[in-house]
């Protein structure tokens, strides 16, 4: 769908795991948790779908292994609207945290995972917190040898748990042991020699919509498409309320009652579809 403002089309996607996946959310809901912890990320992805199917908008759902494993019904259900599958990894633990083996694990996993589910290649993937960062690079080897066609885990902002500001801001294919691997970084404003971030999520939350709308002007008038993420849990805000106070209750919990209108201004003015569809499949 084309927005008033838009000739580019946007990559639009959603990283698929519950509330209690979150980072922020790590100290009072650790993994051996989860499985006591209320699911609602059906329910929330269902909303999404349906938002997106009334703008005739498909997207980028990146499924956490998790999820997918105790749900591939509704990764059926998300493909079978149109949508592109990704993966997520599995347990939504950082690349650092995980060292080159475990990673890989888990992107052959959540791959296999998630192809079983819609009976289709997997291309893309998205690491857990962006956690793809310089140094954290080897990610780029493990993805393509293990058949990723691209990835888009790079935010290229200084930021306290992630980012590679050095980065290109743009689409930059990677050279590989395997091979090229098409890189799609997360949406930034380039502002007074610093990159803001603007590609969703919090920022769309906790700043201005007109920060994230500028960003998709200017990149889009440069000639390159954005891309933009936001997590089912984010248009939530009956979740139950695991934090009781500090900045990760309000990095987690602030805005969460107004995310589907903001999503739905963004989709009436910008032009967006699937991340996949920024990363041509190999002839």
């Amino acid at each position: 769908m084309t927005g008033p403002d838009a000739k580019i089309a946007n990559g639009l996607s959603f990283d698929v795991e519950e509330y209690f996946h979150a980072l922020n959310l790590r100290p009072v809901a650790p993994a051996e948790t989860w499985e006591r912890q209320e699911r609602r990320v059906a329910a929330t992805t269902r909303a999404i779908v349906e938002a997106l199917a009334a703008r005739d908008v498909t997207a980028t759902f990146y499924f956490l292994g998790w999820v997918a494993k105790r749900d591939p019904a509704l990764v059926k259900e998300v493909a079978a609207a149109g949508h592109e599958i990704g993966s997520h990894g599995m347990s939504h633990r950082m690349a650092g945290e995980l060292g080159p083996d475990a990673f890989r694990d888990e992107a052959r996993e959540s791959k296999a995972i998630l192809e079983d589910a819609i009976g289709a290649p997997i291309r893309g993937f998205r690491a857990s917190t962006f956690s793809v960062t310089e140094a954290t690079r080897w990610a780029f080897d493990v993805l393509r040898e293990e058949g990723y066609e691209y990835d888009s885990s790079v935010f290229p902002v200084r930021h306290d748990r992630y980012g590679w500001p050095s980065f290109s801001r743009v689409p930059i294919e990677v050279e590989t042991v395997a091979g090229p691997l098409l890189e799609l970084p997360m949406l930034t404003l380039r502002r007074f020699g610093v990159n803001l971030p603007a590609a969703g999520g919090g920022y769309l939350r906790l700043l201005p919509l007109g920060l994230v709308h500028r960003a998709l002007r200017e990149m889009n008038a440069a000639g390159h498409p954005g891309v933009v993420y936001l997590h089912p849990w984010e248009f939530d805000p009956g979740q139950p309320r695991l934090l009781k106070g500090g900045l990760g209750a309000f990095r987690h919990y602030f805005g969460l009652d107004r995310t589907m209108g903001k999503l739905e201004r963004l989709l009436d003015r910008h032009a967006f579809g699937t991340v996949g569809a920024l990363a041509p499949a190999p002839a």
